[in-house]
């Protein structure tokens, strides 16, 4: 039997209560791809049946929990360090509060930068499944941003704004042509939020509106994720040698950008600690290497399988990110 609106329960159109599980990670072998226009009618039919509006199907008017963390401790940036052992567990909740708002941040320009993206398939000139894909993917990603958006304001803080020389660089990937590096710029940023969601949304010590939010996210973006996992097989396989090699460095680049913007330095001002100190404590530890392990994991599995790993500059870009497991480095 589903569960009050008053526990903050995510339901879709037919009012039953969203089961996200581990099933419903995308399941795409890295050289084996499916028709492209089989895969997008597959898509739009789960968009069609299997949609959320965080508007109405999380009550945004349910107080916060107290005591309830917005992230699991360990996933927090300055845990195991030195600085964490100065802070009281009110402080470490609050600055769990303040990254989860600086990565919802980012994920709103991010899901930015991925509609012009896919505005850019549908705008190759056909109504085909695939290019109509593109234009319900916008949909979806337009209202994560909404739904991002609410949980900041409900958190009760300002978003963190991206520099402005981040932001350019954010733009400037929008110039670049569409193929396995635009889609695995896509993965890079959908698959390390679905990586950190699936552990959060079932941790009962978060905050319930946090945990609906996580669970909504994810059981949409597998679809995103399926979708840009083949296209990037599909843009590998028809390209040649030279150009693979030039995805492949772009790629490891863009990572080097994208992890470090994740968590804004500033978040460490609501605890007292000075920003580049925090970052540069955060940076330094154990649990930065194993939280960038964690949460990249299978996206760089299925790209060392794809082929997007290879190369000897590429590899080194990717070993700078500290993200690749130690079978892999």
């Amino acid at each position: 039997m589903a569960e009050s609106r008053s526990a903050v329960v995510a339901v879709g159109p037919d009012r039953r209560p969203i089961a996200t599980t581990t099933a419903d990670a995308p399941n795409v072998k890295a050289r084996s791809v499916g028709a492209r226009e089989k895969t997008a009618a597959r898509l739009l039919g789960s968009t069609a049946n299997k949609f959320y509006d965080a508007e109405v199907d999380i009550d945004w008017d349910a107080p916060l929990q107290e005591g309830k963390g917005w992230m699991p401790e360990h996933r927090i940036s300055l845990y195991g360090t030195e600085l964490w052992d100065t802070l009281t567990p009110e402080q470490r909740i609050e600055l769990g509060k303040h990254e989860i708002v600086s990565i919802l941040s980012f994920g709103i320009y991010a899901e930015t930068f991925l509609s012009a993206n896919l505005l850019r398939v549908f705008g190759r000139g056909t109504l085909s499944d695939h290019s109509l894909y593109a234009i319900a993917e916008i949909g979806e990603e337009s209202r994560h941003s909404i739904m991002f958006g609410k949980l900041i304001e409900k958190a009760g803080l300002r978003p963190y704004l991206l520099p402005r020389t981040s932001l350019f660089w954010v733009k400037l990937g929008q110039f670049l042509p569409l193929g396995p590096a635009t889609y695995g710029v896509t993965l890079l940023i959908e698959e390390v939020l679905d990586r950190g969601q699936r552990e959060a949304m079932n941790d009962p010590n978060m905050q319930p509106h946090l945990r609906q939010l996580m669970k909504i996210h994810v059981l949409e973006e597998s679809r995103h994720i399926t979708y840009a996992r083949e296209e990037m097989v599909r843009g590998m396989q028809a390209t040649n040698r030279v150009n693979r090699a030039l995805h492949r460095v772009i790629l490891a680049a863009a990572a080097n950008v994208t992890y470090p913007l994740l968590i804004d330095p500033r978040v460490y001002r609501s605890v007292g600690i000075r920003p580049w100190r925090g970052i540069r404590t955060a940076v330094r530890s154990e649990t930065y290497s194993a939280n960038m392990q964690f949460v990249s994991e299978p996206m760089v599995r299925f790209f060392h399988e794809a082929g997007m790993l290879d190369g000897v500059v590429t590899r080194w870009l990717w070993r700078m990110t500290r993200a690749l497991p130690a079978d892999i480095t």
